[in-house]
């Protein structure tokens, strides 16, 4: 049996019972926008072509030429983002590392007064500073967390960005081309594969982000059926104009 806890001294804490979620990877994101981007986009850009009566094999070739520009579109912009970003707070760690070196007793003051204005006692935040200081890397992690609002140790990748964008993106715009790589022959099988997919998707994100699937999924749906039928009305119009 566990003594009891003596006057004055506070119970002790349950242990954790629960577990967050990891919010800081750099593959979540690029990867839910590639997949929305890639079915829509490639929804819309088949939905013009078979507007303007193109044959089926022309309607193939354009979701096929859509999803790998697009892929490598996404893929490119995203490593390039994530990696201007990342130099980016790479070169301030640089500058808080060469601070930390060259003005430590201001960047413990600096330290102590992010505490006190958090309700800390002046005397007990500058020795919490003061005690953080003495591991350097500890003290360029701590800094960048408050002055930053970065951790160090866990800057997003430009490469799983990029690689997570290029598959995510394939694999939406691949839902519409399905049907007519397997005999279709009119647009409304790929319509309705992807419009599945974009609810299918919008159900997984209200999942993972605690949302109502049900509205999550039928937004997306909406969103990609009001794309195809602009598309389509426009490849109807331009081509009736063209022809």
């Amino acid at each position: 049996m566990n003594s009891v806890a003596g006057a004055g001294e506070p119970p002790e804490a349950p242990p954790a019972t629960h577990h967050h979620r990891d919010v800081t990877g750099g593959w979540l994101r690029p990867a839910v926008f590639g997949a929305m981007d890639g079915l829509v986009s490639n929804l819309g850009l088949m939905s013009g072509v078979a507007g303007s009566a193109a044959s089926s094999q022309t309607i193939v070739i354009s979701g096929l030429a859509g999803l790998a520009a697009g892929a490598f579109s996404m893929a490119a912009g995203e490593y390039t983002s994530v990696a201007s970003q990342r130099e980016l707070v790479l070169a301030e760690l640089d500058v808080e590392r060469r601070e930390l070196r060259s003005n430590p007793r201001y960047e413990v003051r600096e330290l102590a007064e992010v505490y006190v204005s958090r309700g800390v006692q002046p005397e007990l935040a500058y020795e919490v500073a003061t005690q953080l200081h003495r591991d350097p890397e500890q003290a360029l992690e701590i800094h960048a967390r408050e002055e930053l609002g970065v951790d160090p140790a866990e800057l997003p990748s430009p490469v799983v960005a990029a690689v997570s964008s290029f598959l995510s993106f394939s694999v939406g715009a691949i839902l519409p081309v399905l049907p007519y790589l397997f005999g279709a022959t009119a647009l409304w099988p790929a319509v309705a594969l992807a419009l599945l997919g974009l609810f299918v998707c919008g159900a997984v994100v209200a999942r993972i982000t605690a949302r109502s699937w049900w509205y999550s999924g039928l937004r997306q749906l909406l969103l990609g059926a009001a794309a195809a039928g602009v598309t389509y009305g426009l490849g109807a119009l331009f081509g009736t104009a063209v022809g």
